[in-house]
């Protein structure tokens, strides 16, 4: 017995634990949803000047394996997560996830301060790593 695929529900329970960016641009990486969960990164993004709306012509790398590369033609408001798309009948969805604190996700935790080594800097760099327990 097969479970039907709810492609509603899985955007909206990952919208509460993913960092999800408002916006799409070259070398953001990508979540898609479509029969199943992948990433990609957005390697071009370039406008489809034969059609009269705004269409663009989004390459991507897949990051599968083997990763291969597609291009998809599609609306804004598909690649950035603004809506819900069909390609070939299959419900599909795209969202750029934010990796950096000034795209608006929390920024990263700390862990605690440790002695510097003899003979070593006592500098810090800042660490954008989080800990997770």
């Amino acid at each position: 017995m097969s479970q039907e695929f709810d492609i509603e529900k899985i955007i909206q329970d990952l919208k509460k634990i993913m960092p999800f960016k408002d916006t799409t641009q070259e070398s953001d990486i990508v979540l898609i949803i479509a029969d199943q969960l992948f990433y990609a990164v957005v390697t071009d993004i370039a406008r489809d000047d034969s059609r009269r709306d705004e269409w663009w012509h989004v390459t991507f790398q897949l990051l599968t394996i083997p990763p291969r590369q597609v291009i998809w033609t599609l609306r804004e408001e598909q690649f950035t997560g603004q809506e819900i798309f069909t390609m070939g009948g299959e419900k599909r969805y795209i969202k750029a996830i934010s990796w950096r604190p000034e795209d608006g996700t929390p920024a990263a935790t700390e862990p605690a301060a440790t002695a510097a080594k003899p003979g070593k800097s006592s500098r810090r760099r800042k660490s954008h790593l989080k800990v997770i327990k």
